[in-house]
């Protein structure tokens, strides 16, 4: 048994060897990645790559589970009677949790480029290319490290700050990694871009994870002036080797984030979509009547603080239920603007583009979704309340303290910040 163990190991160790780079090759390519220029240059090429073949390359089979969706949908539509119970089904549970499964394969791709740099050793060159940068944020270069898993997901980026010794490093990381753009924000873009920005989605999506890394960095140099104003020493953890992508490693690495997807919409997302549908079934029982539900009524008394943003109760009431998990936002958007079983995010799109206000005294029916407010709203949805997730790990890494503070200042920045895109950008559109 023990040499059997032995010639197991040998073997593997024989294989991590062969994936492994030599250190001439190694070095061959530091002098390009980590060059102080040409670093950073292919760095954010990398980024916007992994956002083009996320919004191009997952748009086929996103369609295809689109087509898989509507198909139950229409199902389950003609063969339920008609009623309450069809209702459920159809625009509760499926519209609302197949509206945001279909986001499925752009999620995994995302995750694919994460793991891919975390594999080959690149995701660590990062670090070091960034150190110079935390270091004038006043932050350690490790603190890079959780800003950069928090492109997949805030939760587990709060948990890796404990990486860092100073707690002063640790709470500011943790108050500026919600700016990092999780994956669950990542289909309300899809559907916003894609449906008022359809030639430059890749950019407008390029652009609101760069405004993120801005807002972290711009807040990280506030909360160093007040509380954080520790001497770091640079980041000096030996690089290893290049190692090629280990296939099984980053298809088990999709694999688990593919499981924590489903499980959500599964789980919360589910719940959440069921809580909204009957909130807009009732009091009249019926979906057609939408203004007299009980969802309008909790919309309306919230509409006058979002209104200068652009935004109407439905709008709202889709970023509040946001506030439990960010896939709810495109969930609730299809059951609240769509009656049509089929829940593609393109007839989900058109549902926004034709959404209007009542008919004012002029006789105009004005649209509800323009450009600016498409732009004021993906502003919103990038800064606003973290979810609840986030609240609950840094309350348990920090102090409740701070996560109430969290959760007000992001949404008063996210508040400000919408105002201002809304207005600024209504000068061009």
């Amino acid at each position: 048994m023990c040499r059997q163990s032995e010639r197991i190991g040998h073997r593997n160790q024989n294989i991590l060897n062969r994936n492994k780079m030599t250190t001439q090759q190694t070095n061959k390519i530091d002098k390009i990645l980590l060059h102080p220029i040409l670093g950073y240059l292919i760095f954010f090429f990398i980024i916007w790559l992994m956002f083009f073949c996320t919004f191009t390359l997952g748009s086929y089979p996103m369609n295809l589970m689109e087509e898989g969706v509507g198909a139950i949908a229409t199902y389950a539509h003609s063969h339920i009677p008609q009623g309450f119970f069809n209702d459920l089904v159809v625009q509760g549970i499926i519209g609302g949790v197949g509206g945001v499964i279909v986001f499925l394969p752009n999620i995994l791709i995302l995750f694919m480029f994460i793991s891919l740099m975390e594999e080959t050793g690149y995701m660590d060159r990062v670090a070091h290319l960034m150190d110079r940068v935390m270091h004038a944020i006043g932050l350690h270069g490790k603190s890079f490290i959780p800003l950069i898993i928090g492109f997949g997901c805030n939760v587990p980026a709060i948990m890796a700050t404990k990486i860092l010794k100073d707690p002063r490093d640790r709470l500011v990381t943790m108050l500026i990694v919600p700016f990092m753009s999780c994956s669950a924000r990542l289909p309300v873009y899809i559907v916003i871009a894609g449906t008022f920005f359809p030639e430059n989605a890749t950019l407008v999506m390029f652009c609101l994870y760069v405004l993120g890394v801005i807002l972290a960095m711009t807040f990280a140099l506030l909360f160093r002036k007040t509380f954080n104003k520790a001497n770091h020493a640079p980041y000096t953890n030996s690089l290893c080797e290049y190692t090629k992508p280990h296939l099984v490693a980053v298809l088990k690495n999709i694999g688990v984030n593919a499981g924590q997807f489903l499980k959500k919409m599964g789980g919360i997302v589910l719940m959440a979509s069921i809580l909204l549908w009957g909130l807009m079934y009732f009091p009249q029982k019926n979906t057609i009547n939408v203004e007299q539900s009980y969802i309008a009524k909790i919309g309306k008394t919230i509409e006058p603080i979002m209104k200068p943003i652009g935004f109407d109760w439905k709008l709202s009431v889709s970023l509040i239920c946001g506030i439990a998990a960010k896939e709810l936002i495109v969930s609730n958007l299809g059951v609240l603007y769509s009656d049509n079983p089929d829940t593609s995010a393109e007839v989900l799109g058109a549902k926004l583009k034709a959404a209007t206000y009542p008919v004012d005294e002029s006789g105009i029916a004005k649209p509800i979704f323009t450009k600016p407010v498409a732009l004021s709203f993906l502003v919103f949805t990038l800064i606003y309340f973290p979810c609840t997730g986030v609240f609950a790990a840094v309350a348990k890494h920090s102090k409740w303290k701070w996560a109430i503070f969290l959760v007000t200042y992001t949404s008063i920045v996210a508040w400000i910040l919408s105002f201002a895109t809304f207005k600024i950008s209504g000068m061009f559109f």
